[in-house]
């Protein structure tokens, strides 16, 4: 069942968060939420994305909104921290904002950047985290077999937890896998999951392309359907942020909630790399709690996007809304 359009509008709100430091090519990440019977969700897909792409992020939210979610196994999930592709020497200012984090996410392969960038940049996370803590990198897919192998061995000497879709394709990260399996380095895929037409491609039997994945809840059209991919893929898995605000987030909690294991620290501290948010969803002693958020009313109206770029979202809202409804027919 799609709701009619004006069930959405009735409540819709568009918000506008400012944040620390560029992260995804954005500085202000914008997001349209709505309030069904069960709560409030959150759309937000990135700007770019076709309406194709984005009617998925529309169905997740929906689903939220106007559905029972599976039942939690956890009160709490622990988070990394996430380090945007900044400076070295702004490192430990940003680390300082993710209580008790454990594990962090570095930001690698950013166009107009050098390995050298990224060697320092992981460098100084782990003088920050001490031998014990836990450094995934994240390339987005930015590099050939050849570069990520490379880079794999100039960053594999700060102990890495696993590198993040280093490679573009299933069959890259397969050819990767097979080049680096003896460093002992896990293989994350995310884009292969949330951004192909077949998200279990990478983890069919024979591929040999990933060790875990990432999941998202938008992305891959909600919870339930996120727990599908999981079971059909029987993988360990890694639940992260789309950059959402806190609404999103308790989501991506309720995801990771209802996982039967969850042996990684999740990307759901992202909250942290705002300025400002609906609510306080920073991570707290290394973890963030699960549960519903309602936004803060101050804040919705603190946020508000401008009147411009609200009729942007809600034009979005509509034309997403429509590939729903005829899909569904």
């Amino acid at each position: 069942m799609i709701p009619p359009l004006a069930d959405l509008l009735d409540s819709a709100r568009v918000v506008s968060l400012p944040m620390h430091s560029r992260f995804r090519g954005v500085d202000v990440r914008e997001a349209l939420l709505f309030e069904g019977p069960e709560g409030w969700a959150e759309f937000s897909p990135f700007t770019e994305y076709e309406d194709a792409e984005a009617a998925t992020w529309l169905a997740a939210a929906i689903d939220f909104a106007w559905r029972e979610q599976p039942a939690p196994l956890r009160d709490r999930i622990g988070v990394n921290a996430t380090v945007p592709a900044i400076e070295a020497a702004h490192v430990p200012e940003l680390l300082s904002r993710f209580s008790g984090c454990r594990t962090a996410k570095v930001k690698v392969a950013e166009p107009g950047q050098t390995l050298a960038d990224d060697v320092a940049r992981v460098r100084a996370v782990r003088e920050v985290m001490g031998p014990e803590g836990r450094i995934r990198v994240d390339a987005n897919g930015a590099w050939n077999v050849d570069e990520a192998e490379h880079a794999i061995h100039a960053l594999g000497e700060y102990d890495l937890e696993y590198v993040e879709q280093p490679c573009a394709t299933v069959p890259e990260l397969a050819d990767l896998r097979k080049r680096v399996k003896y460093m002992g380095i896990p293989v994350a895929a995310d884009e292969s999951v949330r951004k192909s037409s077949d998200p279990l491609a990478v983890a069919r039997a024979g591929a040999g392309a990933a060790d875990l994945l990432v999941i998202k809840a938008q992305p891959l059209g909600g919870i339930t359907h996120a727990l599908q991919i999981v079971t059909a893929a029987g993988l360990p898995v890694v639940v992260s942020s789309a950059l959402d605000t806190a609404i999103g987030l308790s989501q991506g909690a309720a995801l990771a909630a209802a996982l039967p294991t969850l042996d990684y620290d999740c990307g759901l501290g992202t909250a942290s790399l705002f300025l400002d948010d609906l609510a306080d969803l920073r991570p707290v002693d290394g973890s963030i709690p699960v549960g519903r958020v309602t936004p803060d009313a101050d804040a919705l109206s603190r946020l508000a996007a401008s009147d411009e770029r609200r009729e942007w979202w809600v034009a979005r809202l509509a034309r997403c809304h429509y590939e729903l409804s005829t899909a569904a027919h």
